[in-house]
């Protein structure tokens, strides 16, 4: 599945996996959100509601990885790569 990510005027394209939590997480688009910063690593944003936790568990990640924190419920988007792993239970949304 492929989506368009717009940051600050420019825009990107992202291809998502084929999971649960990608199609819940399709369900909630359109969607505008304020990212926040975190570990000078990944921005974050919470989501309107909790979504499916159906995805491929992850604790590794690549730059421009897109993932879902389901306790906050949050999803991220990782900009740096800093040798840490993700904490239980992240989901993976993005294909690479």
């Amino acid at each position: 599945m492929n989506i368009r990510l717009t940051i600050n005027g420019k825009a990107m394209a992202a291809t998502l996996i084929d999971s649960g939590t990608t199609h819940d997480f399709i369900s909630l688009l359109p969607l505008t959100l304020t990212m926040n910063d975190l570990f000078e690593r990944e921005k974050f944003a919470h989501l309107p509601r909790a979504i499916s936790t159906e995805g491929k568990r992850t604790h590794a990640y690549e730059v421009g990885d897109i993932a879902y924190w389901a306790p906050g419920p949050d999803v991220a988007v990782f900009y740096r790569h800093d040798g840490q792993k993700i904490p239980t239970p992240a989901s993976s949304l993005s294909a690479r």
